[in-house]
């Protein structure tokens, strides 16, 4: 976790390097119109004004007596634990915003971490804000997702 001010600049100067990239280039012009409803851009000051940053990583290897040990289902139990902690996040009555800047490989070098470790999301965590722009998405009805035998 990460709170101290002067990293939070660091790795929102970073980030934004990489979307600007990103939103200038990387992307379709169909993603870029999808993304459109959220009323985002390549610019990412939540970054430095949430009080922490959460940076999960995975493992997708161990050193394990000089010798590389593949771990197993690591996106998927990434990925679960990364819905728990949400959840977590959400019921001790703070809000997250799940941030997937790409590529991320900025965020090892910031924190020093070791080879076998890479960025798998960035969550910054914090209070509300007074006024917040939250879109007004469609979600799919049950009866949209489920198949019933």
């Amino acid at each position: 976790m990460v709170s101290n001010p002067n990293l939070k600049r660091q790795i929102r100067a970073a980030a934004e390097e990489e979307e600007r990239i990103s939103y200038q280039g990387r992307m379709s012009e169909e993603w870029l119109q999808d993304l459109a409803p959220l009323q985002t851009d390549w610019q990412k000051p939540f970054l430095e004004t949430a009080p922490w940053l959460i940076i999960v990583f995975r493992r997708s290897f161990e050193y394990v007596n000089g010798h590389k040990h593949q771990n197993y289902y690591v996106s998927e139990s990434v990925g679960i634990a990364c819905g728990m902690l949400l959840t977590a996040v959400h019921q001790a009555g703070l809000v997250a915003l799940t941030h997937t800047p790409s590529p991320m490989n900025f965020l090892t070098k910031l924190l020093a971490r070791p080879d076998n470790e890479k960025p798998y999301l960035l969550i910054p965590v914090g209070y509300p804000a007074q006024e917040v722009f939250v879109p007004d998405l469609h979600r799919k009805n049950l009866d949209e997702i489920a198949v019933y035998y």
